[in-house]
């Protein structure tokens, strides 16, 4: 059977894990801070902070903007459940809008959801291919847009607009215009959960841009201890003679990422550039090479307009086919023992969200994309054999349900 995404696990990732755990710091400390730095050149983001989930740092920066009872964010619809999570563990409501061909968020459906509850808009770049950032970031600097932001917490009174919040859980390394995810808006959060191109097992990062008056520097501490209870003081500075004081000045949460998980990151962003891209973009350019040749075939976008993809999923869509039709494909193709998946399921198809009344047919480029999807493997170690693998058992799949 061909995996759908295992990890690449270099042999120095499990050397540098094992010299940590024998260095003492398995939970936040010196691997951590180093790790930051480096994602912080990689990014040229300009502060950033390790967290212990793309989910946390996200519901850190809602929580620090003020997001809460009352408010509204915008949500698209065709993301993972942790976008929207985040935002009703805040006590606000997820505003869902519909997303574009490319199945990241349509900007001008953006613009028709926003109210003067909205404090915030979380972008997704679906599969590792960045949203259109230039036109998100124009439009809450838009006067009218900016007139109608109704501030509630002393940070919403310093910004004084609506806030961007990229969920860039697949996007590390894509680039828009020639910038890096993680510098591209307000503040990014990247995902280093097991299935990521860059993992850490678990694990996330907080990539702060904001603009004056802020300093970024003085907000990296600032969630960094809303991140570990409240507390003042780190296990770092502890460790100094005599600095075991420390107090409490909020009742924060436990979101930091410890050394043993930072170390797996630090290898993996050593190779990431050079090789895990490298790699991944020659899977993506095989397979479309090897499908766009079918009529049936629609090749998802990923080198497109200033948009390089960081190459996370391969969003194959099947032209003019039912989503049952669909499921058979995906049934037969894991007969001819090839794994495959889907992504995503759009939100208001998944129960909670169901039955908070959102309705998927409110949202029809959503479920058109979703219906047609099949998320083909992309691994590093995906060998070229493979890849035809793959391909012949799709356009097998594919052709014995079309041609029926």
């Amino acid at each position: 059977m061909i995996p759908f995404s295992p990890p690449k696990i270099y042999q120095e990732v499990i050397d540098g894990v094992a010299e940590t755990l024998r260095s003492g710091w398995i939970t936040s400390g010196p691997k951590t801070k180093e790790f930051e730095q480096k994602l912080l050149e990689y990014t040229n983001a300009k502060r950033v902070l390790c967290v212990n989930s793309g989910t946390g740092g996200l519901e850190l920066v809602l929580r620090w903007f003020g997001v809460g009872e009352g408010d509204e964010v915008i949500v698209p619809v065709y993301t993972y459940c942790a976008t929207a999570n985040v935002v009703v563990h805040c006590g606000a409501k997820p505003v869902f809008v519909d997303v574009g061909e490319d199945f990241n968020i349509d900007p001008g459906k953006v613009r028709a959801a926003i109210t003067e509850k909205t404090k915030v808009i979380i972008p997704v770049d679906v599969a590792g291919y960045p949203c259109d950032y230039d036109e998100l970031n124009a439009l809450v600097n838009e006067n009218d847009i900016r007139s109608q932001f109704k501030q509630r917490s002393e940070n919403q009174t310093k910004l004084c607009r609506i806030l961007i919040l990229s969920d860039s859980a697949h996007s590390v390394g894509a680039e828009y215009k020639g910038a890096k995810s993680g510098a591209l808006c307000d503040v990014s959060v990247f995902s280093f959960h097991a299935v990521k191109n860059l993992t850490t097992a678990e694990g996330g990062a907080v990539c702060l841009n904001l603009q004056e008056p802020f300093d970024n520097d003085a907000l990296y501490e600032q969630m960094r201890i809303t991140g570990l209870h409240g507390q003042s003081v780190d296990a770092i500075d502890k460790i100094n003679k005599g600095h075991w004081e420390y107090d409490v000045v909020e009742a924060g949460y436990k979101w930091n990422m410890p050394d043993v998980l930072a170390v797996m990151g630090l290898i993996e962003l050593k190779y990431y550039g050079d090789k895990t891209l490298v790699r991944r973009r020659e899977i993506f350019n095989q397979y479309s090479k090897s499908l766009e040749g079918y009529q049936w075939a629609q090749i998802p976008p990923y080198d497109l307009e200033g948009k390089l993809s960081s190459y996370h999923v391969y969003l194959l869509r099947i032209n003019d086919i039912s989503e049952d039709q669909r499921n058979e494909i995906i049934k037969k193709i894991f007969e001819k023992e090839v794994s495959v998946n889907v992504h995503f399921k759009p939100l208001p198809m998944l129960s909670y969200y169901k039955n908070l009344g959102y309705d998927i047919k409110d949202y029809p480029v959503a479920y058109d994309n979703f219906s047609r999807e099949i998320s083909l493997p992309v691994y590093f170690d995906l060998s070229d054999e493979d890849i035809k693998t793959v391909c012949d058992a799709v356009i097998e799949s594919v052709e014995s349900i079309i041609n029926k």
